[in-house]
């Protein structure tokens, strides 16, 4: 029995001196020279759906297709959209001729009218107001009537009446419209337009287009079903920016700061290196999340860290595990990161 003690104690012994050799080589690779954070590939996605309520027509991408910024992806039936804007159309063309008719004045043509209307009102006015004199003279000699007197001066008022509403009349084509109405037609026509750009807007929202470059996440309509701002379309994983989110002990917070340049590698290419540089420090700690590895205890506080990387050959993808190497010695931080397209 004490035999088999003996090697077992041995087997303890070289076992922990392997564990304490792992833990300050393997599990500690961080040096006064470099500091290595562990995370995970991230990127940010967008859901994207149509502004408007009509049935889908075409759906141009589909799952895992590359797509560019501008490009287009659906579109919805037109049918309806078409003639409201055509509609629009119509009640802006009338409003614009209104306002014109208004602008323009009464017309030369209408105004010599008036004149002629004035000139005949002026001649009945004083042919009445001659032949209620000439009967008024007569019935004081009783050689008419003083029915007949009365009769034609009543003419001659009315008459008279008549050449006041021809003159008034030529007065008000001379003046031309009123201000406030043609004020009254030009907000009617600034309504009126504002409904056409609506209706226009409303017909462009017909087509999605992608917003930036990316990768089609998910497919989720299809031709035929009804769309809504309330309901997506497609999910766009974008390309760009891309970054590792790593976490940083307390005690290595000092050591790094924005615009430092890094190297991140992977599990998957391990072969390759990344070119990346720190873009963001997190203000305020938090507790290490469950899904990433790190040189500390799971429950020790934290910084999180936006490490920026270049991804040309698009192999990186979102959740892959990932390395970021920080020299610590570098001289100053950049004041500008040279972009993604330098990158061998």
């Amino acid at each position: 029995m004490r035999k088999v003690l003996i090697p077992a104690a041995i087997v303890v012994a070289v076992a922990a001196g392997l564990g304490g050799w792992y833990w300050n080589h393997a599990e500690q690779p961080s040096s006064a020279d470099q500091l290595t954070l562990h995370g995970n590939v991230d990127i940010r996605q967008v859901q994207l759906a149509f502004n408007g309520s009509e049935r889908i027509a075409t759906m141009s991408v589909r799952e895992g297709q590359q797509v560019k910024k501008g490009e287009l992806l659906a579109s919805l039936d037109t049918r309806r959209l078409t003639q409201n804007v055509a509609q629009a159309q119509g009640r802006v063309a009338a409003q614009t001729q209104v306002l014109a008719a208004l602008v323009a004045g009464t017309r030369p043509e209408e105004l010599r009218k008036m004149r002629a209307d004035l000139q005949a009102a002026q001649v009945d006015a004083d042919n009445a107001e001659r032949t209620a004199r000439r009967l008024h003279d007569l019935a004081k000699r009783k050689l008419a009537s003083q029915e007949q007197a009365d009769n034609a001066r009543a003419a001659a008022d009315a008459a008279g009446a008549r050449l006041e509403s021809a003159r008034q009349a030529l007065a008000l084509g001379e003046a031309g419209p009123r201000k406030e109405d043609v004020a009254a037609a030009r907000a009617t026509l600034k309504a009126l337009q504002a409904q056409l750009a609506l209706a226009q807007q409303n017909l462009d929202n017909a087509q999605l287009h992608a917003p930036a470059d990316g990768i089609i996440r998910d497919r989720i309509l299809e031709p035929g079903d009804m769309a809504s701002p309330q309901t997506p379309v497609y999910t766009l994983a974008l390309s760009d920016p891309m970054w590792v989110r790593a976490y940083v002990d307390e005690p290595d917070l000092g050591k790094i700061r924005p615009g430092m340049t890094a190297d991140v590698t992977t599990d998957s290419f391990p072969d390759k290196h990344y070119r990346g540089w720190i873009g963001y420090i997190s203000p305020t700690a938090e507790f290490t999340p469950k899904s990433v590895e790190t040189t500390r205890v799971r429950t020790a506080l934290v910084y999180q860290v936006r490490v920026f990387v270049c991804n040309p050959a698009g192999e990186l993808r979102l959740g892959m595990p990932a390395d970021v190497h920080v020299d610590l010695q570098q001289s100053a931080t950049p004041t500008d990161t040279p972009p993604c397209s330098t990158q061998p």
